[in-house]
């Protein structure tokens, strides 16, 4: 049983994956299991696990991106990164009308694959964007993002039920 707890703490994690996948695969095993597994423990699991990245990928992803760019074998794939980056902080910029922290939470909160918690973070840390102020607004979307892959996940279940 601790393991499930487990598999969706590391699935929300995941790049690109992160809640959006770890919210289903909670409900999914929920909706089997109800007497075993705890919905509640695995959301505060989730939200805890998708922003334990967030420092990291902050001060060190783009130093890490910057120097691998031009290595042999991982040079495609950090190249991949700064670019999906940067545009997440060209998108975040163009909608940034009402305020850039405010289009940070929106951008991290729309739970649709590439706006999540990793890719707001790196693209904060390109925009040289305010650490504090950037972590409360990821931490923000990554609430709306869960609510609304609950709501999703609930629905979704209900229909296949």
């Amino acid at each position: 049983m601790t393991l499930k707890y487990f598999i969706v703490f590391f699935i929300s994690m995941v790049p690109l994956v992160e809640l959006r996948g770890a919210i289903p695969f909670a409900e999914g095993y929920y909706a089997a299991n109800p007497a075993e597994f705890n919905i509640i423990l695995a959301y505060i699991l989730i939200m805890i696990g998708n922003m334990i990245p967030v420092p990291i990928i902050f001060f060190f992803a783009r130093k890490v991106l910057e120097w691998g760019k031009d290595k042999k074998v991982i040079g495609k794939f950090f190249t991949f990164c700064l670019e999906k980056g940067h545009k997440g902080g060209e998108k975040l910029l163009s909608k940034a009308k009402g305020g850039v922290y405010l289009a940070l939470l929106l951008f991290v909160g729309i739970p649709i694959p590439g706006t999540g918690a990793w890719t707001g973070t790196l693209a904060a840390s390109i925009l040289d964007m305010d650490f504090k102020k950037s972590v409360l607004a990821v931490i923000g979307g990554v609430l709306m993002a869960g609510v609304i892959m609950m709501a999703l996940s609930k629905v979704v279940i209900g229909v296949v039920t």
